[in-house]
């Protein structure tokens, strides 16, 4: 909403505004693009124009989507997903996300699948195995181990120490 507020005000037409993707029909001028970009900085936001950038874009808001957007992640091999999805190699894919990001997409995808899980723990709505089951790990036993490795504490523990721990989507 902040964003077709933001275009509105400029006077910019837009097809679409979507999660991490704006469609402009007309290319603006230079100075709409720069009061733009301007205006997207301060929300906090920056305009990602080169293809690689896109590409990257893509597969973080695809990955954002699928865990955080479901209540049960979908029994699909990332890569499958992915390539279908973006439509391009899974190999190329993953290799321009390591040279661009420093990480893998499996690091990505687990970083969103733990802030999920301490999400889920703070709600305190399901037990640790329905938890495990809806983020699709193989057991608790799968789930804690990586939990652990990637915080630091066992999901007992974080559910008693709390909200405090969790970070925003952006930060990951």
């Amino acid at each position: 909403m902040a964003v077709e507020q933001l275009l509105d005000s400029l006077d910019l037409e837009h097809c679409e505004v979507r999660m991490g993707e704006v469609n402009l029909p007309v290319e603006p001028t230079p100075e709409k693009l720069t009061a733009f970009r301007s205006g997207l900085q301060e929300l906090g936001f920056e305009i990602v124009d080169d293809h690689k950038g896109q590409i990257i874009h893509k597969i973080k808001t695809k990955l954002i989507e699928l865990v955080h957007g479901n209540e049960e992640l979908p029994k699909v091999h990332l890569s499958k997903l992915l390539t279908e999805d973006i439509h391009y190699d899974y190999n190329y894919l993953s290799s321009l996300f390591s040279e661009v990001t420093g990480s893998t997409i499996e690091k990505f995808f687990i970083a969103q699948k733990i802030e999920k899980v301490k999400e889920l723990l703070v709600y305190n709505q399901w037990t640790l195995s329905e938890i495990a089951w809806r983020m699709g790990y193989s057991s608790v036993a799968h789930l804690s181990n990586q939990f652990k490795k990637v915080t630091g504490l066992s999901p007992s523990h974080f559910k008693k120490i709390g909200v405090d721990r969790r970070k925003a989507l952006d930060e990951l």
